[in-house]
């Protein structure tokens, strides 16, 4: 039982009524207007007839849950990567995570045309990005794993990251000077981020595929808590450090990968939402952790959805604008008070 101190629970509470009002506020206003009667007569009555029916249920529900769990898997990877590499700057776009899944879709859109003279078959394109994706995010986050095992500087890791992501980026330059014009394009498109591009057959392998990705990382907590105390503790206490690792491992790769997979690489959020969790309610332990960048994740893609469609007349920004500019003085503010950071972890 999690043992919650008054104002924990009352941060927990906004956090809650704060994420029900922003998503409804993401369905409510978007790029097209909709008369508030209309919008509340849709919902209420749910009937197809209605001339904003598919707005609504096609397009604008479907886009809110998934930026629901995209905000969650973000900030949920990023609080693990931080963990497991005790570094208060890990996340999986920093670390290159989002770059290996990035290159996994590169190969299959990109680089399919190019080896077979034809584009992916459509019945199976959507598992085969998704696919794709995850084993590009694993193929960096065991690159990462293996050069933890050898070296125990923090930055220096973070280097390495750095490093194995722009690998992954150069590859996908040389793939999309040697594609077609149309697949170069639809890759572009793709990598600027956008949440209004799955649909709700997609919702189908979306949400489970994170679903699986958070149901491991919420029984990891008591163990995410040992591993704070550093590796030969844990050992110590009968952890099996290797098999966490590996659950870790698979973890965020679902998540990550899913949400590059679906989404396209999203920047930022998997930074500095457990930096903003760990500000709120002053603890290092998981158990409220884990929920906490949840809560805040949801809170802050939705937010940023919603900033996003603020230009109006059909007007869409793209959401790795958004979100960069959400968390870079989050980053600024990590690197200035890095020494009273650091003492978290």
């Amino acid at each position: 039982m999690i043992k919650l101190r008054p104002k924990q629970f009352l941060v927990f509470m906004l956090l809650g009524l704060l994420s029900v009002a922003l998503f409804f506020i993401d369905v409510a206003f978007g790029s097209v207007k909709i008369p508030f009667q209309e919008f509340y007569s849709t919902i209420i009555s749910h009937d197809p007839a209605s001339v904003w029916f598919t707005t609504l249920f096609e397009f604008r529900f479907p886009k809110a849950w998934v930026a629901v769990f995209t905000g969650a898997a973000l900030a949920v990877s990023g609080l693990q990567m931080q963990t497991l590499f005790k570094n208060p700057l890990a996340g999986p776009y920093i670390l290159g995570i989002s770059s290996g899944s990035s290159l996994g879709v590169a190969l299959l859109v990109l680089g399919f045309p190019v080896i077979f003279g034809m584009q992916v078959p459509f019945l199976i394109s959507q598992w085969a990005i998704v696919f794709a994706s995850w084993i590009g995010a694993a193929a960096i986050l065991l690159l990462i794993m293996v050069v933890s095992i050898r070296i125990k500087d923090i930055m220096t890791i973070l280097v390495f990251g750095i490093m194995f992501g722009s690998a992954a980026t150069a590859l996908v330059s040389v793939m999309q000077y040697y594609g077609s014009d149309a697949s170069v394009k639809a890759f572009v498109i793709w990598t600027l981020g956008s949440l209004g591009g799955v649909t709700n057959h997609q919702l189908s392998v979306f949400i489970p595929s994170i679903l699986a990705g958070l149901g491991i990382a919420l029984v990891l907590p008591k163990s995410l808590n040992v591993m704070l105390l550093g590796e030969n503790y844990a050992r110590s206490m009968g952890l099996h450090v290797n098999f966490i690792r590996t659950l870790i491992f698979i973890s965020t790769s679902l998540l990550a990968g899913s949400v590059t997979a679906f989404c396209g690489p999203i920047g930022f959020i998997g930074i500095a939402v457990p930096h903003i969790a760990r500000m709120l309610f002053r603890t290092s332990d998981h158990f409220i952790l884990v929920p906490a960048s949840i809560l805040i994740g949801v809170n802050l893609m939705i937010l940023s959805d919603i900033i996003s469609q603020l230009p109006g007349n059909g007007m869409v920004l793209p959401i790795n604008s958004i979100t960069a500019l959400l968390g870079i003085p989050v980053v600024i503010w990590i690197i200035i008070r890095n020494q009273r950071l650091t003492s978290l972890f």
